[in-house]
């Protein structure tokens, strides 16, 4: 568990491991195989390729061993010439075949990952709010990039090597034994050293990949963490911090990368020994009963050739072995995501919600994110369709998280939260979340045009809807301020425009979109006054005849709100409107206070 500040989780923290937890039979490569079906008969010919190339290469050493034996040595010429014929038949098969099995296995391996990615990020999109709160970006990213990428070699190379190699070892063990059983037997006697290597090697290997998928997404987690912070990093000057946390965690990511490293730079060595030691044995022993006559010369060298096919494939599956244990590390993270259930979801056969007028209740509501420490506790809180209520408070009241139970982004553990009616856990996400929009303190904007961002909640939205949103909501004065109009390019999180004018955005996107229900999350506390006000104006448009919910710190936001409710500790303290509330000399006409002192002060 991390115990140090920013960018100071250079371990995973104990609720993530919690809630995206290892699964050790995720880490089956049986689990890849329903994404194979879709492509039986890809698969099918792919195996074919792979059984001719096999069949075509342990040809090869037979018809020389057949030449050599029944051509040469009967001085059969016309022998000889069919022998080398097929030899090299044999040869041209096996080098198309193996050229149409790369491009097969290729073209499979790349149709798995594709199906693989998608799922993965569909299941992703599924995951509750409360799931990318806890998770740090950059591990979901390395979920999706070097995870996937780790299953890249193994579906699109290691399944081929794993099958060639598989089958070409076994045809050469039983042509072995078809040729001499005690030169074959004698080739096993390296087996019970192989077995004991093998066995240090995946006990060793198994955990250090493991260890270097978790710091590779360690590295990513920081990674973004930092590039995302960039503006508080440099203005705080903490770029040599920045740097130095980058640093150790990617020290962490080298010695993991290295305990592989280490571990491989002594097996396959070993291995190759080993296959040496078997070869050397079989040549003295061979050629001793070639020179006693108890051994063809034939033989012997179809025993040679059939030496390399069987060491070679010993030492193509060992290091097949380090793909493999890095596949399955990643694979166990990806299957962990995809076993992790969404909290929020769907009942079996919820029906979706009708359009709605608007009314809001929530009764006995009590919810916590950590258990035993409630934010919203037994609250119960009715809003009429069409009202504009202002949620106010001091940081930490539950403002934002009772926001969160209306969108319903998290269930409460007890009482219901309830439109016109329907309990929200009884009818489906989706259609709840269609009659309804929310504007945060950040409008975030996505990279393209400004016509994608606003056709974001709506994307059958016209032109001139569009431009009609803007108008609403600005006047004009943004468009006029863009030289390319709705064509005009928005950067990534729209830092090509000021924090004012990504709000217009985010403004016109909700009126766009046709809300019943609207939330909007300290909308205005990162703008100035002078755009406050620009912002006053267009939510005034935009909370006409819609279910409003508003969060602000900023108290002349909200003196309009047909009702304002107080929250403190997760409890409402008081409610009314502005005046009523003012004349009661409560919990608001002190905030009031403290505010209009404030702004009395700044203004001064």
């Amino acid at each position: 568990m991390s115990t140090r500040g920013p960018w100071g989780h250079l371990s995973p923290r104990a609720e993530d491991e919690e809630i995206e937890a290892p699964d050790p039979e995720g880490r089956r490569l049986r689990t890849l195989a329903p994404y194979f079906r879709p492509y039986l008969w890809q698969t099918a010919v792919t195996i074919v390729l792979m059984l001719t190339v096999t069949a075509g290469s342990l040809a090869q050493p037979a018809l020389a061993q057949y030449a050599i034996d029944h051509g040469i040595g009967d001085k059969d010429s016309s022998v000889l010439v069919w022998c080398v014929a097929l030899f090299v038949g044999a040869g041209i098969v096996a080098a198309v075949a193996a050229g149409l099995q790369i491009y097969a296995s290729t073209w499979l391996g790349q149709r798995v990952l594709f199906d693989l990615r998608n799922r993965l990020f569909r299941h992703i999109m599924d995951l509750e709010l409360g799931y990318h709160e806890k998770v740090p970006t950059g591990r979901t990213v390395s979920r999706l990039t070097s995870d996937i990428e780790a299953l890249n070699q193994l579906v699109t190379e290691g399944v081929t090597t794993l099958v060639l190699n598989g089958l070409t070892f076994l045809g050469v063990v039983v042509i072995l034994f078809v040729y001499d059983a005690q030169l074959a037997l004698m080739c096993f006697s390296v087996f019970p050293l192989l077995v004991i290597v093998t066995a240090w090697y995946r006990v060793g290997s198994s955990r250090a990949y493991r260890r270097t998928r978790e710091k590779v997404a360690h590295v990513l987690a920081v990674l973004q963490e930092t590039l995302s912070g960039m503006r508080v990093v440099q203005g705080f000057g903490r770029q040599d911090a920045a740097r130095a946390t980058f640093n150790e965690a990617n020290v962490e990511y080298r010695q993991a990368n290295m305990a592989t490293i280490y571990l491989s730079s002594l097996y396959f060595p070993g291995i190759e020994l080993l296959a040496a030691g078997g070869t050397l044995a079989v040549l003295w022993s061979g050629t001793n009963r070639v020179l006693d006559g108890d051994l063809t010369v034939g033989v012997m060298v179809a025993f040679i050739g059939y030496l390399s096919n069987f060491f070679d494939p010993i030492q193509q599956l060992s290091q097949l072995y380090s793909t493999v244990q890095s596949a399955t590390a990643a694979l166990e993270k990806i299957n962990g995501v995809l076993k992790t259930g969404p909290r929020v979801a769907d009942q079996p056969g919820a029906p979706p919600l009708p359009p709605v007028a608007g009314a809001i209740d929530l009764t006995g509501v009590t919810f916590e994110y950590v258990a035993g420490r409630p934010v919203i506790e037994d609250l119960s809180l009715h809003i009429n369709a069409g009202e504009t209520v202002a949620l106010v408070g001091a940081t930490g009241a539950g403002k934002s998280t009772l926001a969160k139970l209306i969108a319903r982004f998290y269930d409460p553990q007890e009482g219901t939260v309830a439109i016109d009616g329907h309990d929200l856990r009884a009818v489906t996400v989706d259609s709840l979340r269609q009659q309804m929009a929310m504007v945060p303190q950040e409008g975030h904007l996505f990279a393209g045009t400004l016509a994608d961002n606003l056709r974001f909640g709506r994307p059958d939205a016209t032109d001139d809807q569009m431009l009609a949103a803007l108008e609403a909501v600005d006047g004009g004065d943004l468009l006029a301020a863009l030289p390319d109009g709705l064509a005009s390019e928005v950067t990534e999180r729209g830092s090509g425009l000021s924090a004012g004018q990504r709000q217009l955005v985010s403004f016109a996107r909700a009126l766009l979109a046709d809300p019943r229900i609207l939330i909007l999350d300290e909308a205005t506390s990162s703008v100035d006054v002078r755009t406050e006000q620009r912002i006053e104006q267009a939510m005034a448009r935009l909370l006409a005849g819609r279910t409003s919910i508003l969060i602000a710190h900023r108290l002349s936001t909200i003196r309009n709100a047909d009702r304002i409710v107080v929250l403190d500790h997760g409890r409402i303290v008081e409610q009314g409107s502005h005046d009523q509330l003012i004349a009661a000399g409560g919990r608001y006409a002190a905030l009031h206070g403290d505010w209009h002192s404030l702004v009395g002060e700044v203004d001064a």
